[in-house]
């Protein structure tokens, strides 16, 4: 047993929860500095209707690869898993700082976001391992804390590397991070592991990332590529559904599916993970096109679009750093219900914005979003994982990380598509962007209306473990972690 006042930096267990935050650091970072030089990007290799693929390919990537890392991380343990993601964030990141177009480095993307498959979803199911639900309230501060300091750090460097240095710089900054990460977790992690023999669901994997790739590409390129209604856009659009028919049918069969069947027999585990897929499709839409946005129709500079921007990601870490005193009070339904009403709230303000907006009043927006956000994503996740025990511990992380990628990378393809059908090819012409951007904004005014649905569907029995006192660490199937 642990004292539950063994919490924080200095605690045994304080260097692992260093690691565990320098390692989601990399994430953060990655997802609030490359939207602000987004322009600079085009202006520089060019390729702004294919833009939204630097986001698409790397969620897709993260999202078809993030159920196979949580069943090895089952398998084979936390620590090797997290390290080969370090390791391959860290050499994507060099390779899409020399690109030389913007068809090479949506490829190197691709690479970045398989690193992320691995990283983001073990940083979260080695903060599940390590702490009680109660201890989870607090240690939510500590990891908020490294997206409030991304949230300010990441557009700043994206708005002062784009403006002053050169945009390449977006994802050299990486390499640092990356080698601290991991020198960390190698030298401060440590975790017993009794390793089972490898079953991970290859072909169910092959047909989702198949389907899905096709389904996007549909989706991305219909009307501008190809027409809506012409031969190769049934062919593509039917394709990918044929194929993500033939995965659900693989799953039924397959003896260690890729993604349990029985993750979707549990209404915790639907409505929370549900609620992932709404909270990644807003969270992207806005990230890609509000820099946008700000700079092509207010005409701010990269800069302070990226401030506007870190509005969002400011407001999510301060609400989810306090989101434990509330789902400890109200429960994690009542907790879900507050963010999602907030985030219907802050996107219904949105459509107020027009090319006569400031850019103060797109931050304030936005910071009421991340308000939101900060009360939904982290208690619903920390809600099913508390529904499980170790050995599915990571299956069922991965699944809820899995849906908020499959989110996003829907999200900017279906936002994407909108907007090229406005904005078409060509110079971007301020008052057509306006008017794609508010189009996008009434898709998300129905997604976070979707979403309060959900939460409102979180069983009240969720709320019982917020009652249990610290549990010990398992021994036998495996030791979470321990500081060295």
């Amino acid at each position: 047993m642990v004292s539950e006042n063994d919490v924080g930096l200095r605690s045994a267990r304080g260097p692992v929860l260093l690691a565990v935050m320098l390692s989601t650091g990399l994430i953060a970072i990655d997802s609030t500095i490359i939207a602000t030089a987004v322009p600079s990007i085009v202006a520089d290799i060019g390729g702004f209707t294919e833009f939204p693929w630097l986001f698409s390919v790397y969620l897709l990537a993260q999202a078809v690869s993030v159920p196979i890392y949580g069943k090895l991380n089952d398998l084979y343990g936390r620590k090797p898993v997290i390290l080969w993601g370090i390791g391959l964030f860290l050499v994507s990141s060099i390779l899409c700082g020399v690109a030389w177009s913007i068809v090479p480095l949506i490829v190197f993307r691709v690479l970045q976001g398989l690193g992320a498959g691995a990283i983001m979803p073990t940083t979260v199911t080695i903060i599940g391992d390590l702490y009680s639900v109660r201890e989870r309230a607090r240690v939510q501060g500590y990891v908020a804390s490294v997206w409030g300091i991304a949230s300010v750090v990441g557009p700043t460097l994206g708005g002062v590397f784009s403006e002053w240095v050169s945009w390449r710089w977006i994802f050299f900054v990486n390499i640092p991070i990356c080698l601290l990460a991991g020198a960390m977790i190698v030298r401060r992690f440590h975790e017993r592991v009794e390793r089972r023999r490898p079953a991970v669901d290859y072909r169910g994997a092959a047909l989702l990332a198949a389907g899905l790739t096709l389904l996007m590409l549909g989706v991305l390129e219909g009307g501008q590529a190809w027409a809506w209604e012409s031969p190769v856009s049934l062919v593509v659009l039917g394709a990918g559904g044929a194929l993500l028919v033939a995965f659900g049918l693989v799953e039924r069969s397959a003896p260690d599916p890729v993604l349990p069947l029985w993750i979707f027999r549990r209404r915790l585990l639907v409505s929370s993970g549900f609620l992932a897929v709404g909270v990644g499709a807003i969270l992207l839409g806005l990230s890609s096109y509000i820099p946008v946005y700000a700079q092509e129709a207010l005409g701010a500079g990269p800069l302070v679009a990226g401030l506007a921007l870190g509005a969002l990601t400011l407001g999510w870490p301060i609400s989810a750093s306090q989101a434990g005193r509330v789902y400890l009070r109200v429960g994690f339904r009542g907790c879900a219900l507050i963010g999602s009403a907030l985030v219907v709230g802050g996107v219904a303000l949105l459509l107020r914005l027009d090319q006569r907006s400031s850019v103060a009043e797109v931050g304030a927006y936005c910071l009421v979003i991340g308000l939101g956000m900060g009360l939904t994503a982290a208690p619903t996740m920390i809600a099913a994982q508390s529904s499980v025990g170790w050995t599915e511990r990571g299956v069922v992380t991965a699944n809820n990380v899995f849906l908020r990628s499959l989110g996003s990378a829907l999200g900017v393809a279906v936002f994407g598509a909108m907007a090229n059908a406005v904005v078409g090819r060509g110079a971007v012409d301020p008052a057509r962007l306006t008017e794609a951007v508010h189009r996008i904004f009434v898709a998300m005014l129905v997604v976070s209306v979707v979403m309060v649905v959900l939460a409102g569907l979180i069983p009240r029995s969720a709320d019982r473990v917020t009652a249990e006192p610290p549990t010990a660490a398992p021994d036998g199937t495996g030791s979470p972690a321990r500081a060295g």
